[in-house]
């Protein structure tokens, strides 16, 4: 049954009676808490910057960030808002009627920027430990993402192999936040391959930055404002487009991919914007053997940030625009000021079929778990 504008006659199912899966909730890493998960010598320098001033989303040596780079005004946020420990996660995920939450890291969604590649691939190592050992729980719903440290495809791909057999770390997490080159690049094809051995979804996840490389040159706009607008989703667009441009899910037939963090508005430009030009200039790209919507439209799409229009009916009927129906998956963002409340898609105007698809029974898909979290191909 297809959601429409207008809401099915019956009761809408409360928030409660759902099972929610939130495909985008951020543990904090920070120097000291992964030094001693760190191998030698790098393990030194996180212990020579664990007493460093955090920012948001901004420490030097670690998180290059853009705190000193204009003026700071006092709002309604508190845009250090961090959880620390797996119970604060587990208590605060409660409040808002998640069952499970997938998680990545703070800081280190900007990995890709640091210039170090022996250090940017330790620093991965690192959090994946850290992460399993101090953050990951079936108890708790909380499950792991390893992160593929795109400076060392080949350890990327060790990594993955090595957490493969971990029935709590369900996905494979690709930093696009400065990303150089795009995700599309053969260069990353042992990331790919690693994953689709392990059955494991990747994820692609942006953040806003000010880096020299497209599409993160943002540095003519002066407010945060149009970097945000600009930086999320055109990172994420430029991905696919190049990933698709060179074959990756022709090449990776099995492998399931996944993008946060950029909401939905934008994917059925893309797939019309797509199919276009490849009617155009389909010699160019021999590789695909079909349209570019049909890969677009085996990938799977979070909500958050989720668009907020007038009439929350035009929710609907973006979904249907990109047949999404079956996948788009639920994200929150937490614990970022930024956070997207259940509640807000919750009042869109689906049918309960496509509601809790959308808030849990896509993600068991994507992730390939049951409800209670549990990897169901170990």
């Amino acid at each position: 049954m297809r959601g429409t504008a207008t809401e099915p006659a019956g009761r809408r199912e409360r928030l409660e009676e759902i099972l929610i899966v939130d495909c985008d909730v951020h543990v904090h890493e920070s120097p000291g808490e992964l030094a001693p998960y760190c191998d030698m010598p790098w393990r030194k320098a996180l212990e020579n910057i664990a007493g460093v001033e955090e920012y948001y989303l901004d420490i030097p040596g670690f998180s290059p960030g853009m705190t000193w780079y204009e003026a700071r005004f006092p709002s309604g946020h508190e845009g250090r808002r961090m959880v620390h420990t797996a119970e604060q996660m587990r208590e605060e995920l409660d409040e808002i009627h998640v069952d499970i939450g997938i998680l990545f890291p703070d800081h280190l969604l900007k990995i890709a920027l640091i210039t170090q590649d022996e250090y940017a691939a330790a620093l991965a190592r690192a959090y994946n430990r850290w992460l399993l050992e101090k953050w990951c729980s079936q108890e708790k719903g909380l499950l792991g993402c390893i992160l593929a440290c795109p400076q060392d495809p080949e350890d990327a791909a060790r990594e993955i192999r090595r957490y493969a057999g971990e029935a709590e770390m369900v996905g494979v997490y690709l930093p696009c936040a400065g990303l150089d080159p795009l995700w599309g690049h053969r260069r990353y094809d042992p990331i790919y391959e690693a994953a689709q051995e392990a059955d494991l979804p990747v994820l692609l996840h942006s953040v806003t930055v000010v880096h020299p490389v497209f599409p993160f040159n943002l540095h003519g706009f002066e407010t945060e404002f149009g970097r945000h607008i600009c930086g999320h989703t055109f990172a994420i667009m430029a991905n696919l487009v190049h990933m698709i441009s060179s074959g990756v899910p022709v090449r990776y037939p099995e492998l399931r991919i996944a993008v946060t963090e950029a909401g939905i508005s934008w994917v059925p430009f893309l797939m019309n914007r797509m199919d276009k030009e490849y009617l155009e200039r389909r010699r160019e790209i021999p590789i695909l053997k079909e349209r570019p919507s049909h890969y677009l439209k085996k990938m799977y799409f979070a909500t958050q940030p989720i668009e907020e229009p007038e009439d929350l009916g035009d929710l609907v009927k973006l979904v249907e625009l990109y047949d999404g129906e079956k996948t788009t998956i639920f994200a929150s963002d937490w614990p970022h000021h930024d956070f997207d409340h259940p509640m807000k898609l919750h009042q869109a105007p689906f049918s309960n079929e496509v509601r809790r698809r959308i808030f849990g029974e896509n993600a068991l898909e994507l992730f390939k778990i049951d409800a209670e979290g549990r990897r169901q191909n170990l």
